[in-house]
């Protein structure tokens, strides 16, 4: 389970911007996650709860906001919504695909005191 080490880094990029910005507690953070990212948003909220005990993001929300998987059809020359890596073109049928968007993950927003 690879999530607990993400979200580690997560409440670490937390607690480094609360040190730099001088807040003391993170009431709610939404963390984007792609579709094609190879993370599972549900462990990552289950990890959430973990690794913020103790923390300045102890009892914060987490709000996931799911990211689509998206890319560029060289053949097609046409921007594509991808179901998953190294998937066809949904247009065309061919392999051809550059994923665009869909393989982040990133804290989108935060509510802190």
């Amino acid at each position: 389970m690879h999530e607990l080490a993400l979200m580690e880094s997560v409440v670490e990029i937390l607690a480094e911007e609360g040190r730099a910005r001088g807040f003391s507690r993170v009431k709610r953070v939404w963390l984007e996650i792609g579709a094609l990212s190879g993370v599972e948003p549900e462990a990552m909220i289950f990890c959430f709860d973990v690794v913020t005990r103790g923390t300045l993001s102890e009892g914060a929300a987490l709000e996931i906001i799911r990211a689509p998987g998206q890319g560029w059809c060289l053949a097609c020359e046409k921007t594509v919504a991808l179901a998953e890596r190294f998937g066809p073109c949904p247009e065309c049928g061919g392999h051809r695909v550059q994923m665009t968007a869909g393989d982040e993950m990133r804290v989108k927003e935060l509510e802190v005191d």
